[in-house]
């Protein structure tokens, strides 16, 4: 399988770090959407990152479509889900407040940094602005007392929300700061610290 996209994407970030953690194999090709259009495009027309490219050629796009397989297939034994029902609910919410963060991150790079200056939406900006902030104060308020989110291991909740977090740090410097939200700012130190992180890292 080969997994195609750039690694400063939070959503190709945590299907790398996912399928790195799973034990699953893959090539990574690291490809933009906008420098390497021509090439990405034959690839895949639709122009989104991440795309996996399967054993047999066939496509699939969405990060948490692309997990969602990753666990189908991973080693037997090998899950980011926790079992006990109340732990998976936890993660699914946490995976809900982790992608949020990463859109509304991502919506307000395009707009404050790709978008022309006499065309962006001030409005837009500092409403995307206060959602990323409000998003992160509602993490770091049920961190909790644990190293992970929803049990002794990381799990996807961990994955999505440290990648969220690096994310803003990367594409917005100075709009969040470690003060402010001290639980999730170690959380995700402790993540980064992980192998899988390491392999993801990006600059």
């Amino acid at each position: 399988m080969k997994l195609v996209g750039l690694l400063d994407s939070p959503f190709v970030r945590r299907t790398f770090i996912s399928a790195r953690m799973l034990g699953i194999p893959f090539e990574h090709q690291s490809l933009s959407v906008f420098r390497n259009l021509a090439e990405f495009h034959a690839i895949n027309p639709l122009l989104k990152a991440p795309t996996l490219v399967l054993d047999d050629g066939e496509l699939m796009v969405d990060s948490t479509q692309i997990i969602t397989w990753f666990e189908r297939i991973a080693p037997a034994g090998k899950s980011l889900m926790p079992a006990d029902e109340a732990a998976f609910r936890r993660c699914l919410q946490f995976v809900g407040y982790g992608l949020a963060a990463a859109e509304k991150s991502v919506t307000r790079y395009y707009e404050t940094q790709v978008r022309p200056e006499d065309a962006r939406y001030p409005a837009w900006i500092e409403r995307a602005t206060g959602q990323i902030r409000d998003t992160y104060a509602l993490i770091d308020r049920q961190v909790g007392d644990t190293d992970w989110l929803c049990g002794a291991a990381p799990t996807q909740a961990d994955i999505t929300v440290a990648v969220a977090w690096r994310f803003t740090r990367f594409s917005a410097p100075g709009l969040v700061d470690d003060s402010d939200y001290p639980h999730l700012a170690a959380l995700a130190t402790r993540a980064e610290a992980l192998p899988a992180f390491k392999a993801a890292d990006f600059s």
